[in-house]
């Protein structure tokens, strides 16, 4: 029997009563951020008068940095910048989830806040309208940190029937990544796709087409909501690229980009322009593409099953064992999106969306590992 967490014994039944009652015209606002290492996420509640209708009604909050270990005991005050707003699926409208920025206590971007340098970057790019959309592959464990419904005798799985399987042989957890899709959907989440993945309890959603900025608050939501079901379950969702290093499949977030010019008629040819210059800083892209600096994606990109070498820069047509992959209704039609098959499941949006804007739109040049300015 699978191990999961003894909150998902507890009868749910006996907190439908509570959550029923009315909240005497006060609304509940969680406010949602990044943590110290850019992986997980943190978040807290507060009490407002009134029903928020935009971001800019939502004050902004503080916390003790020292308890989440994102700052020092002499100086551990931190600020909860709002910017973006969406319905809570949990404690149900009028209540709010809301995304925030980081700052330290002298105002200037906590170390895993990296949103504020991605928003200049895609306003100054926003005439060229870029879209992203994001697939977020991930894996259940039980607590004990086994796959989420592995039998103790054999590994299911290993012919590969699980990618897009129905079946209890096949599948494990689609409860989990059901009841994650719906609630996605209420709170306002531009979620428009899931699936299994190659292995019992790997699991992807979609989240896109989002211009600029709003790719990298979406998915970050997301992932939050993902992990408060998963709560309810009793269940951990990882997005360890390999959290099984003796097993070949493995977990990315593979990106789909475009420009306006890339969508348009003759859009092939900026596509192709584009990941030439990909190609120049490979080495640049694969330091930002986790948060590890590259070493997770070691671990990922072996050139195995579905994945390219990390040491190497490649390109095909409908090929998914490349860097970068073209679709085939994208050469057929001239015109469209490619695909970044290197990020891995635990990278920061921000970080990925704003290195394929410095190097596809403000022509950055070099394979230099750092790349700070504008």
């Amino acid at each position: 029997m699978a191990a999961v967490s003894l909150s998902s014994y507890l009868i749910k039944g006996l907190k439908e009563q509570y959550m029923k009652l009315p909240q005497g015209g006060k609304v509940q606002v969680t406010y949602v951020w990044i943590d110290k290492n850019g992986e997980g996420v943190c978040c807290k509640t507060k009490t407002l008068d009134y029903e928020p209708k935009s971001i800019e009604e939502i004050p902004e909050w503080t916390f003790n940095g020292l308890g989440t270990r994102q700052a020092e005991s002499d100086n551990c005050g931190m600020y909860l910048v709002p910017v973006k707003m969406f319905r809570d699926p949990f404690s149900l409208d009028p209540n709010k989830l809301v995304l925030c920025e980081v700052l330290k206590s002298n105002r200037t971007p906590a170390e895993s806040n990296l949103r504020q340098t991605c928003k200049k970057i895609m306003d100054l790019v926003k005439d060229h309208r870029p879209w992203f959309g994001m697939e977020q592959e991930y894996i259940l464990l039980d607590i004990n940190g086994q796959p989420y419904g592995w039998p103790d005798k054999y590994i299911p799985g290993l012919r590969g029937h699980s990618y897009c399987g129905v079946g209890i042989e096949k599948v494990f957890g689609r409860d989990i990544v059901e009841c994650h899709y719906k609630a996605c959907l209420y709170a306002g989440i531009e979620i428009c796709g899931i699936n299994g993945e190659a292995m019992p309890s790997q699991w992807e959603f979609q989240v896109g087409p989002c211009e600029g900025i709003e790719i990298g608050d979406h998915l970050w939501m997301a992932r939050f909501i993902l992990h408060r079901i998963c709560e309810d379950f009793g269940i951990v969702a990882t997005l360890d690229p390999k959290p099984m290093p003796d097993y070949k499949y493995a977990s990315g977030c593979h990106i789909n980009y475009s420009t306006e010019n890339m969508r348009t008629k003759g859009g092939l040819k900026d596509i192709k322009d584009a990941i030439k210059k990909l190609g120049k800083r490979h080495n640049y892209h694969i330091s930002v593409y986790d948060p590890h600096g590259g070493n997770d994606n070691a671990r990922r990109l072996t050139g195995g099953i579905s994945t390219s070498n990390i040491h190497e820069f490649t390109t095909g047509i409908n090929n998914c064992s490349v860097s970068i992959r073209i679709p085939h209704q994208v050469e057929k039609e001239g015109k469209g999106y490619f695909e970044d098959r290197r990020p891995s499941a635990n990278c920061n949006p921000y970080a990925v969306t704003e290195a394929i804007i410095r190097t596809t739109i403000l022509n950055k040049t070099g394979n230099e590992t750092k790349d700070y300015g504008n």
